[in-house]
């Protein structure tokens, strides 16, 4: 195929409550959509997970629309029989920006397989119609409105928690929902790099409360501490920020810095590079899950296409629409006995409703070529 044009439109969408983690807190959404259409009219939508500032990741919303602006979408449009299979070779030469490359090869992708009639579940080799969902829970002002959160979500019927922790909001938090909710709840945490090397006896103590995983206890870039907590602690370590590609999950588990990888399409590139994490993972016997970005109903929906391979055992922080937002930009995604159902059309499956777009765009570009 032959890219024509790309439209870059950033869109906002309130929360229904604040979002908050150790790296700080959200009342809207602000993202990027890029729309790619074909020299034959096929049409493909992407998303762009960044945030509006560099804190939980290098990239930021703003720097990543000039990056697909000035360069991705020029390389990619130069082709003259452009398949999606190309995109990541092609846009290997620019160094990182992995959440901008992420959504052009998501709009790409997405052009090509409506043109093909093939979902993309199937292209990526899903083997499930519907998949389990958790729900992440910030940081609350208070214990009780903590407690009374979960109560809200377990009722809804989310199959696993996840609650943000960071330092003096760890372990009181999570002994008040253990012993509230019991044994039988799948409940993990998420430090968003918030401890440190000298945490360790600290962290150690979560092991009380029997919990699925602790994510990302530390920075990005210090394996040695996520080792050094994993031969010390009974909880599995999860590395999220941390794995920024394939390359980067196979350093990880060969130092044995962890033993589960929470794989997030923006952060590592795209869906591509997702399924090869994910195929990696699978050889040796490692589990992997969908990571959540706040997206949009597009981005969700290309997210519970990867989840639905074979190697994501456990749930991921995809969850239904009206977790985030009382008016999205798509048809709501409902959850339904604690999962999610896979769309299965052609493309990541959903389209955006015209008014809906047309209410939340606060800026609209288009490259023609």
């Amino acid at each position: 195929m032959k890219i024509q044009s790309v439209e870059l439109r950033e869109v906002a969408l309130p929360l229904v409550t604040p979002f908050r983690t150790s790296v700080g807190s959200q009342d809207d959404r602000n993202a990027l959509l890029v729309k790619v259409t074909t020299a034959d009219g096929a049409v493909g939508w992407g998303e762009c997970v960044a945030e509006d500032d560099p804190y939980y990741f290098p990239e930021y919303l703003s720097g990543e629309r000039e990056v697909i602006r000035r360069w991705l979408a020029p390389t990619l449009a130069a082709e003259t029989d452009l398949r999606s299979a190309q995109v990541p070779g092609l846009l290997g030469p620019l160094r990182a920006h992995t959440m901008a490359k992420a959504a052009i090869e998501m709009a790409v992708l997405d052009a090509e397989l409506r043109d093909l009639g093939v979902s993309l579940a199937q292209h990526l080799g899903a083997v499930h119609s519907s998949v389990p969902v958790g729900v992440s829970v910030g940081i609350t002002d208070t214990l009780d409105e903590l407690l009374k959160q979960v109560e809200n979500y377990l009722a809804e019927g989310y199959s696993r928690v996840k609650l943000k922790i960071e330092p003096g909001w760890d372990l009181e938090p999570v002994r008040l929902v253990r012993e509230a909710f019991g044994d039988d709840l799948a409940l993990q945490v998420d430090a968003n790099t918030a401890y440190g090397l000298v945490d360790i006896p600290h962290l150690r103590r979560l092991d009380d409360f029997g919990l699925v995983l602790i994510e990302q206890p530390f920075q990005p870039d210090d394996l040695d501490s996520h080792v050094r907590l994993a031969a010390r602690i009974d909880t599995p370590v999860c590395l999220d920020e941390s794995i920024r590609s394939a390359r980067d999950a196979a350093t990880a588990l060969r130092m044995d810095a962890c033993s589960i990888i929470n794989i997030k399409p923006g952060r590592v590139g795209g869906y591509l590079e997702s399924r090869r994490i994910h195929d990696l993972c699978s050889a040796v016997g490692v589990p992997v899950w969908c990571g959540g970005m706040l997206e949009t109903g597009l981005g969700r929906a290309a997210n519970l296409a990867l989840a639905a391979l074979p190697g994501f055992t456990l749930p991921g922080d995809i969850s239904a629409t009206a977790r985030y937002y009382e008016r999205d930009i798509t048809a709501a995604f409902v959850l339904e006995d604690g999962q999610l159902r896979v769309p299965d059309g052609p493309g990541i499956g959903i389209l955006p409703d015209p008014d809906a777009l047309e209410d939340a765009t606060t800026a609209v570009e288009t490259l023609t070529f």
